[in-house]
């Protein structure tokens, strides 16, 4: 396993117009790596739809929510975080209820709510989400542009 080289948080307002910030964040990050366009846009695309989430969904309409994100910038991959303190979910509960993600099945057939998800997996080399008092979405994107063949991986952790 490679050094972490440089780390980066950025915290922003729970509101829909600062998830711009945040990619433009990650463009300057990849294209500094060393990211080709169309990576810098998967990139961007789901890193969006993880910080979309925790808008719409951690706070419901509570005032004064944060998203917070951590960049861990590598020689070999970007690997970025995204978590929320508001209101968790059961996420294989959730990947059941919108049904499974095929190649064969066109994009325009996944049930609402379900593409966010999918494009995260989809765009990403590893995908893991953690559910505690909150939920944390960790994404990582190697840069030799190999895909890594994973499932989602989900940890639930009791407060105590």
């Amino acid at each position: 396993m490679r050094q972490l080289v440089d780390y980066i948080e950025v915290k922003i307002p729970a509101k829909p117009e600062y998830v711009g910030i945040v990619r433009l964040t990650l463009s300057g990050i990849a294209s500094r790596m060393g990211y080709s366009y169309d990576e810098i846009e998967d990139l961007k695309i789901a890193v969006s739809e993880a910080c979309t989430n925790a808008v719409q969904h951690a706070y419901e309409s509570a005032e004064g929510g944060e998203v917070n994100l951590g960049f861990g910038l590598y020689d070999d991959r970007l690997e970025v975080m995204v978590s929320d303190s508001g209101q968790s979910f059961n996420f294989e509960q959730k990947k059941n209820e919108l049904g499974p993600y095929s190649a064969a099945n066109p994009v325009d057939q996944l049930p609402e709510g379900g593409l966010g998800l999918y494009l995260m997996e989809t765009l990403m080399d590893e995908v893991r989400v953690q559910i505690d008092s909150g939920v944390t979405v960790f994404m990582t994107k190697y840069l030799n542009g190999e895909r890594v063949e994973h499932d989602t991986t989900i940890q639930n952790y009791e407060a105590n």
